[in-house]
């Protein structure tokens, strides 16, 4: 049986008048984040300082050049490479008597100048053995962690680094490209973990995927970037927070428990991209912010996350570099000019990202299709195909 919407009209009615009785309070916020934005009059170095002793429940960015500055988008070379990755994958069943998952992975590379290319491909990968299903710690100690949900979904950002990486080194030497990723450069689900997981996944896989491209610079211009449509974070509005605190050091456990007002509530609930879509103008940039992640500080080293908002037309987008990406003037300009040229081309949207999805995303029909090959080889071989009764009554028409 389908979902009943007439049983959740009213409610889903309710929900709008809310959000209508809210919009007033919203806009407030929003100009006085703006008013505080643009004031000149704020001491940045002290409030650098500020933000660095500051203790918070959230994130606050770490500035870099400036907290006002708007960059207007350089001149696209004439000749330029785009490429981009990206991953779909069909997750371990345990409704099913065989564990395996399997990671598709698409890839673009676009080539544009005199003699314009485009190469697309797909990779999928079956993973069944024993060390692909696990990760286990190096020492007798600790508990082994199945790669499955969560960390199915991180594993596969490290297939796609990797693959975006391979496809870096064979780009000619003396060549500009930028390589793109969908989504953070930051393994945020790794918190949850050991730390043996983060070793497997971030300083033995993601981390020399990025190192590789680094290298590339050797011989030729090769940035790195991640674009994060729509944005929901805060972590610029939360420096205006900071700085709206009227005590020496934002610690607010101490100075502001719950049961009293906060200053800093003025601004709270505006997201940095309200706030950059009410600055930027087309085209433009905001300055560079540190992401003030734990992972990334500790261990990430020369890829430390550096980001910057881009305004395009309809939306503002985040974009995330790694540290030596950010802080080459050359690959920032590169990486600004090139994802502009991307969104115009791609209707607001980076035509190789959206081309590397398509090559890599996995259907509903995909995914059975996927077991009934799995389950018919099973049975050829005479393996037993047992199934949990749930996943038989689900896939049974019973009325």
């Amino acid at each position: 049986m389908s979902l009943d919407l007439t049983k959740i009209a009213t409610q889903a009615s309710n929900m709008v008048v809310r959000l209508k009785e809210g919009r007033a309070e919203r806009q407030q916020r929003l100009q006085y984040a703006r008013q505080i934005f643009g004031d000149e009059t704020v001491d940045l170095e002290k409030l650098k300082r500020k933000v660095a002793a500051s203790r918070t429940t959230w994130l606050v960015a770490e500035l870099c050049d400036g907290l006002a500055e708007r960059y207007p988008a350089p001149t696209t070379p004439a000749e330029f490479n785009v490429l981009a990755a990206d991953g779909s994958h069909i997750d371990v069943d345990r409704h099913r008597s065989t564990r395996c998952y399997l990671i598709n992975i698409g890839t673009v590379a676009l080539r544009y100048g005199d003699e314009p290319d485009a190469l697309l491909d797909s990779a999928p990968h079956l993973y069944a053995e024993d060390e692909d299903l696990v990760i286990k710690p190096a020492a007798a100690s600790g508990r082994e962690q199945m790669v499955e949900g969560t960390l199915l979904g991180i594993k596969r950002a490290v297939e796609e680094c990797r693959h975006l990486s391979a496809l870096a080194a064979e780009q000619p030497p003396g060549s500009s490209t930028l390589a793109l990723l969908d989504g953070t450069l930051i393994l945020w689900g790794l918190e949850a973990f050991p730390d043996f997981v983060t070793e497997a996944l971030l300083d033995n896989g993601f981390l020399p995927c990025l190192e590789e491209m680094r290298k590339q610079n050797q011989d030729k211009k090769m940035a790195l970037a991640s674009y994060i449509s729509f944005p929901r974070s805060t972590d610029v509005v939360n420096v205006l927070r900071v700085a709206i605190c009227p005590h020496e050091v934002a610690d607010c456990d101490r100075f502001c428990p719950l049961s009293k007002g906060r200053d800093c509530e003025g601004v709270a609930g505006v997201t940095d991209r309200e706030l950059f879509m009410d600055v930027l103008e087309p085209g433009e940039r905001s300055a560079l912010f540190i992401s003030p992640s734990k992972i990334t500080k500790e261990r990430y080293g020369e890829h430390r996350v550096y980001f910057f908002y881009i305004r395009l037309e309809e939306e503002v987008a985040r974009v995330e570099l790694p540290r030596w990406a950010a802080e080459n003037a050359a690959l920032l300009d590169m990486a600004h000019a090139l994802l502009l040229d991307q969104c115009r081309r791609g209707q607001g949207y980076p035509v190789a990202l959206s081309e590397a999805h398509e090559q890599a995303v996995v259907t509903g029909a995909d995914r059975a299709e996927f077991w009934q090959l799995v389950e018919s080889l099973c049975i050829e071989e005479k393996i037993p195909t047992l199934t949990s009764a749930k996943s038989f009554s689900k896939r049974t028409r019973w009325v």
